[in-house]
């Protein structure tokens, strides 16, 4: 096993910025890679008779949904554990043959010769390994360099797009034409006749489609919690037994929150759960009190401290301490190897582990920053923005938003905040703020100058307040004194930067390094057309985007 090789490069944080091919930095093994591009290679068997379906009016609501659950545990820092995927690959088979039997009865077409159609998994994880030999990044030698990079922008898009339809579903909303969409990527590098401008296309399309899911997932979100509305949310801690969750799942947060009620359990945010804090339907509850650590890339410290229970959602901690392992606790599609993984929502054993845990011995009082500036709030007085605009008290809208991560050179977003004139606004979103989301930067007119929009799939709302204003100024978004400085390292970035493109959006900043699966020559596509550009340092960037 210590011998598998893989070949990883779908994060910014990738070994010399080229790809991972001994273990993952994000922590990755090469037998857990493997497995991941064999599920990949099955998928696209299963999408291939999925399309063929759809044609002869064959829809399989369990295959569309089982495809998006599948692609998301394929993400940087949801699953590790190999022993996850096995159920996941052979699952992916039996409804393709499934699927196979019912597109033959409404008189369609199976008899496909691609090998990923016909693909049957192994019985064991070391044959299973070495079919991941056909199924890698870099499986076929032959494809054009620059085809091959717009295929993996389209699979690491379409790996973001999963995510979100994942959250969408969970909280009762999805769309067939994400489903067909998803199905029409991963099959298409079966279509040998698509030429570069083809790829071009379905790489926008994936733009498109992602924007559509974080707008199903918007209306998961709030009509099930309502619209987030402005609070404080403090940092500290108080005395007694605590539970922290992470990740950035709302439902799981929701059925904690219930079952924790009334048994003296204080429940903590950590990392993109910040944002729940603003809306009405979980900050109702009593014992949600504040926010505790960064974002997940950066948790081992934060975690070597926390002296309750510790449940993470659809992000996980590769190798966690020994001094704490045993009080982390994984539910939905995360998982590593020996973590105790809650099923079906019943948090029982993570709240028999808080009360048994000593909690925090004292209150602390820390910081406290605000959140729940979405769209609703942001237009609520869209009046006093507009004006304040027009009578120049707010020269320029920046908005700093996207991953975070360890790698150095993320310092850069703090500094750029910290500069940042005081006539200009600063929204944010996702865990990238936690570069600089507790500074006070004050207000222009009683409007914050740092609003958090919240979650990375909440880039939906920044979209939505962009085009609000574009029309109250009557110009287009670009047109907007408004400027994207993006920071980058997993798949949902690069989906909600798909989206951005497809609605035109131009003269994006991009960091902290350029992404390792984009060839020069597909950069230059991008700069030409879109005027992307890597960020330089603060006062450069600055002094470029103000004059």
């Amino acid at each position: 096993m210590s011998q598998q090789s893989m070949f990883c490069y779908q994060c910014e944080q990738t070994a010399r910025g080229e790809a991972c091919t001994k273990g993952g930095v994000c922590g990755k093994t090469p037998e857990t890679a493997a497995l991941q591009d064999v599920l990949v290679y099955a998928l696209r068997g299963l999408s291939l008779h999925a399309l063929e379906g759809i044609k002869v009016g064959v829809k399989d609501n369990e295959v569309n949904r089982f495809t998006c659950e599948a692609l998301f545990a394929t993400l940087t820092n949801v699953n590790f554990d190999p022993e996850r995927f096995r159920p996941l690959i052979n699952r992916a088979v039996e409804l393709r043959e499934s699927l196979k039997a019912k597109i033959v009865t409404a008189g369609g077409v199976t008899s496909f010769t691609m090998d990923a159609a016909t693909f049957t998994p192994a019985p064991s994880i070391e044959d299973l390994l070495k079919q991941a030999e056909v199924a890698g990044l870099k499986a076929d030698s032959a494809v054009n360099p620059d085809v091959l990079s717009l295929q993996h922008i389209l699979l690491f898009g379409i790996k973001g797009v999963a995510a979100y339809a994942n959250h969408a579903f969970i909280l009762g909303q999805e769309d067939d034409a994400v489903y067909t969409f998803i199905h029409e990527a991963l099959a298409a590098p079966f279509n040998k006749d698509l030429s570069a401008d083809d790829w071009v296309n379905l790489v926008l399309k994936c733009g498109e489609i992602n924007l559509k899911t974080m707008e199903l997932l918007d209306a998961g979100n709030t009509a099930t919690y309502g619209h987030p509305v402005p609070t404080k949310v403090p940092l500290g801690t108080k005395q007694g037994k605590a539970i922290l969750v992470s990740g950035h799942d709302l439902k799981d947060l929701e059925e904690l929150l219930k079952q924790t009620e009334g048994k003296g359990i204080t429940v903590y945010t950590h990392g993109e759960m910040l944002p729940c804090h603003g809306y009405p339907e979980l900050k109702k509850y009593s014992h949600l009190y504040g926010h505790y650590g960064t974002a997940w890339q950066n948790q081992k410290k934060e975690f070597e401290a926390f002296p309750g229970a510790i449940l993470m959602t659809t992000n996980c901690i590769q190798k966690p301490a020994d001094s704490y392992k045993d009080n982390i606790f994984t539910a939905g599609l995360v998982g590593w190897p020996g973590a105790v993984h809650v099923a079906d929502k019943d948090f029982t054993p993570v709240i028999e582990k808080a009360l048994a845990l000593p909690g925090f011995s004292e209150d602390s009082n820390g910081k406290s920053v605000m959140v729940g500036f979405g769209r609703n709030a942001v237009m609520g007085v869209a009046g006093t923005v507009i004006e304040a605009v027009k009578n120049k008290a707010i020269r320029h809208f920046f908005l700093v938003a996207g991953c975070d991560g360890a790698k150095p050179g993320r310092n850069y977003y703090t500094e750029f905040v910290e500069k940042v004139p005081e006539d200009c606004v600063v929204l944010t979103l996702a865990c990238g703020k936690f570069r600089f989301f507790d500074k006070d930067l004050g207000d222009i007119g009683g409007i914050p100058r740092l609003l958090d929009v919240g979650q990375c799939n909440d880039a939906f709302s920044a979209v939505q307040i962009a085009v609000a204003l574009a029309n109250a100024f009557e110009c287009g978004v670009n047109d907007l004194p408004l400027s994207l400085v993006l920071s980058w390292y997993e798949q949902k970035a690069v989906a909600i930067l798909l989206s951005l493109l497809h609605l035109g959006i131009k003269d994006i900043r991009l960091g902290p390094s350029l992404p390792a699966f984009i060839t020069p020559a597909i950069l230059d596509t991008l700069v030409k057309t879109f005027d992307i550009k890597p960020i330089s340092t603060p006062d450069e960037d600055l002094k470029a985007i103000l004059g």
